[in-house]
């Protein structure tokens, strides 16, 4: 199996900065190292003062709580031009589109199930399809509201840089809240550098968020009331839900704060109950609705799921999105796309071998040193093996678990993620990077140029996820 030298952001092969990259690369070249290090101190307090950190679960302080982390964020941006950028818009319109589509007929005809095109155990079977979803029609036929789209960039057999889908986030994609202070920090630390470029704006996702959230009320509401429903301050993504929240100009309410009468959501506040129309929420679907799903959730609301069916209150994003970005029906977003629009997909997949198929499952098992073998349900960076930084018996003790359960598993080529310049304790050097746009569909599919770009800061790591130590740069996309 061919391993590829990784493609970098900055670099070209002869060491030439590419021209996206050069305006940024004159002025780097004029700081001092005390400088820049002032500058990363400046930002890692003011993103303590302010609460940007990550909750991580499983680790513990020394009192036995959850431990609570600053994020590390790195000053030197990614930079895409904007043809890339145009380009890239594109494929993830295209891609979000062929999902809702299909989250519309997995729920009602069935149509790609009955066309062969995907196994109908993959779908019904799966723990992430929600029968008391069928025949629910949601408004404007949007299932996912705000999908994250993970996108990673490898080189070819030329050494061109070309991207990938590594994964769909349509169930509660979170990370968006650090793109956007990721921005607003660069800007308040180097004001020139935003004076020399034309960068794209990304701080009005909020409104754009807004917008789409209102475009998609029950019928004949005109002034629809959102709100932002969290599972409250101990979730590990509490400080986006406050943060967004109040960027909207919306209520963050918990479950106890709703209640349902008369086939209707109301809030309570201090002036009395009041309509809710639109819940943003940020809880995952077991715990939205104790009278549904588990019953020993206190973080949902009772009654939730009738209002729901009867469409008399809007949940973005629907609940049962789950079983279009499960790792297990990942591979055939491809076909998706040609079934429903008819079209090539614009954006690829990474190859991926299907463990529940016996001649994937060989393969994979003879090959586990070069691959990663992923989870089907697994998030965050867990549930992984990363076949050539795994010792003997990590790989053995993994391939006892695939053979267990077959169907539990994918695997994938190692990657060799695209790298960018980033601040490390011996200076600067070449790390492993990702992108996570965010895409909105209401009336429209739209987003903003950019995304959160993650950071494995780790030599050699490829897992960038922020609870196995990752960090974030800010995304630019250069306007012409």
């Amino acid at each position: 199996m061919e391993t590829r030298k990784a493609f970098d952001e900055m670099y070209a092969p002869d060491g030439a900065v590419r021209a996206a990259y050069r305006q940024f690369d004159a002025w780097h070249s004029q700081q001092s190292a005390d400088s820049m290090r002032d500058k990363r101190a400046e930002a890692d307090l003011v993103f303590r003062r302010v609460g940007i950190t990550f909750a991580v679960y499983g680790d513990k302080d020394e009192t036995g709580s959850g431990t609570e982390r600053l994020i590390p964020f790195d000053v030197i941006p990614r930079i895409i031009p904007d043809d890339e950028w145009k380009q890239l818009e594109a494929g993830l319109r295209q891609r979000v589109q062929a999902l809702n589509l299909f989250l519309h007929d997995v729920y009602h005809d069935q149509n790609i199930i009955r066309a062969g095109r995907i196994p109908a155990d993959q779908v019904f079977k799966n723990s992430q399809y929600r029968p008391e979803m069928h025949g629910v029609d949601v408004a404007n036929g949007i299932y996912s509201h705000i999908a994250g789209i993970d996108l990673v960039r490898a080189a070819d057999a030329a050494g061109e840089g070309v991207f990938y889908v590594l994964e769909d986030n349509l169930r509660v994609p979170s990370g968006v809240s650090y793109m956007l202070e990721n921005r607003k920090m660069m800007m308040r630390l180097f004001p020139d550098l935003f004076a020399a470029n034309r960068v794209a704006p990304v701080a009005h996702y909020p409104d754009l968020l807004l917008e789409v959230l209102r475009s998609v009320a029950p019928q004949a509401v005109d002034d629809p009331t959102v709100v932002l429903l969290t599972p409250g301050m101990y979730n590990s993504a509490y400080f986006e839900h406050a943060f967004l929240a109040q960027q909207m100009g919306i209520e963050l309410v918990e479950g106890q704060d709703l209640f349902v009468q008369d086939n209707a959501v109301f809030m309570r506040t201090t002036q009395g109950p009041r309509r809710v129309d639109v819940i943003y929420r940020r809880i995952d679907d077991d715990f939205i609705d104790p009278l549904a799903f588990r019953p020993d959730s206190t973080l949902g609301s009772p009654g939730l799921l009738s209002v729901y069916r009867a469409g008399r209150v809007t949940l973005a994003n629907a609940i049962g999105t789950g079983i279009a970005d499960d790792k297990s029906i990942y591979p055939y977003v491809p076909d998706m796309i040609e079934f429903y629009l008819g079209e090539k997909p614009i954006l690829a997949n990474v190859p991926t071998y299907k463990c529940r198929d016996a001649a994937a499952l060989d393969f994979t098992l003879s090959h586990m040193k070069e691959l990663v073998v992923k989870e089907v349900h697994g998030a965050g960076g867990y549930g992984m093996l990363v076949g050539p930084a795994s010792t003997q018996k990590e790989i053995a003790d993994f391939a006892a678990r695939v053979r267990a359960n077959p169907a539990n598993y994918i695997a994938q080529p190692t990657l060799a993620l695209s790298t960018c310049p980033t601040y490390v304790e011996s200076g600067v050097a070449p790390r492993h990077i990702d992108l996570r746009p965010f895409v909105l569909s209401g009336k429209d599919v739209t987003m903003v140029p950019g995304g959160l770009c993650r950071v494995a800061l780790r030599e050699g790591s490829l897992v960038v996820n922020s609870s196995q130590g990752g960090g974030t740069k800010d995304t630019w996309v250069l306007e012409r």
